[in-house]
């Protein structure tokens, strides 16, 4: 039997299994964890649950402790290097002229290995600056190259909507998005209008496109001649939502008509 509980290390990172052990656990609990890269500092975010053990999957890295109030003071020196770090990084980017954008530095719980998190549109030779940091900081150097919508997920904001950007709130993964699941939901397809922060498609898009395609199923096409109330017409728009449809009559006239009131123009026979 095995105890596994859910680590979250950062606002809508992944969750990660450790084997809680002997220790009682809560979500929201801080706790110190084992990781590839040492102890990290986490949060408990989902309950312990007892699974029976599986040869088959590969061992769960444990909890190591508890948190206390040592580590936090920890966590506080680790943001102000990760500060000094960033600061120092900026300063010799413009010496060197590189064409990069850096937007985060992170650092290890012990503070022995500082990442660096940047964007570009092209490939950096950036050897030259992974010597001066090293020089200058005395730790173990990554530079990471990671795309537009990684960057706002780690460094957040607000979206168009006014709320928090889904992508650092809640979001764990990113789904594809297209153009398509725009049109699908009769949105804009002004880019300025259908784009987040990062300058792609909002990921929003993604979830009502599966509702509009169940309510839209029974629905007659754009473009298809139905029969209404005030007589025949060519489908003009659908509302999916109120179940309405918007159909032009054969004397130019415009008029929306519940759905319940369309019937489909049967085919005609030739003579």
């Amino acid at each position: 039997m095995i105890k596994i509980v859910g680590v979250r290390f950062k606002p809508a990172g992944k969750i990660y299994d450790f084997d809680a052990g002997h220790y009682v656990l809560r979500i929201g609990d801080p706790v110190i964890v084992e990781t590839q890269q040492g102890l990290g500092l986490g949060l408990v975010v989902t309950p312990p649950i007892i699974q029976e053990d599986d040869d088959r999957k590969p061992e769960l890295k444990k909890i190591y402790r508890l948190a206390v109030d040592a580590d936090f003071e920890q966590l506080e020196k680790n943001t102000q290097l990760e500060r000094q770090a960033f600061t120092y990084c900026e300063s010799c980017i413009q010496s060197l002229e590189l064409p990069m954008n850096l937007f985060q530095v992170e650092s290890t719980f012990d503070g022995s290995k500082l990442t660096f998190y940047f964007t570009s549109e092209n490939r950096v030779d950036f050897r030259q600056l992974i010597k001066m940091l090293v020089k200058e900081l005395g730790v173990r150097i990554e530079m990471r190259q990671v795309g537009i919508r990684n960057q706002a997920k780690m460094c957040g904001g607000i979206g168009r909507c006014g709320r928090e950007l889904c992508c650092s709130s809640f979001l764990n993964n990113f789904s594809p998005v297209s153009i398509k699941m725009a049109k699908e939901q009769g949105l804009s397809l002004n880019p300025a209008k259908i784009s987040g922060l990062c300058g792609r498609l909002m990921c929003c898009l993604t979830y009502e496109v599966d509702t509009y395609k169940q309510l839209k199923a029974d629905m007659p096409k754009v473009g298809k001649i139905v029969t209404t109330p005030q007589g025949p017409g060519k489908v003009i728009r659908q509302n999916p939502i109120c179940r309405r449809i918007g159909v032009r009559l054969e004397d130019g006239t415009e008029l929306d008509f519940p759905l319940s009131d369309i019937t489909a123009e049967p085919p005609k026979e030739n003579t």
